[in-house]
């Protein structure tokens, strides 16, 4: 899907008032988290590549933490909205 911001997919299915923005910034596909609940994410979190979304998940769980932020992150539907939107 796309409008203003870009390409997206909804990360939750059961939730479409969250969307996860993905490009292609210079051959690395970087994420971008959306949500109508909080809209000031947007400007609080930029542009994360895969590798930086990685490495979060590794400190929570270093932390003991069960959050896992890579459920949000669908690296195959990021390349998949990218080659179409192309």
């Amino acid at each position: 899907m796309k409008d203003d911001r870009g390409l997206y997919y909804h990360p939750s299915l059961q939730n479409h008032d969250t969307r996860m923005y993905v490009r292609d910034n210079l051959g690395r596909i970087e994420f971008r988290l959306w949500s109508r609940e909080d809209p000031d994410i947007w400007e609080r979190h930029g542009w994360l590549s895969l590798e930086i979304v990685k490495a979060a998940a590794e400190m929570f769980r270093e932390r003991g933490q069960d959050r896992n932020p890579l459920a949000l992150y669908d690296l195959d539907v990021a390349q998949r909205l990218i080659k179409d939107g192309e």
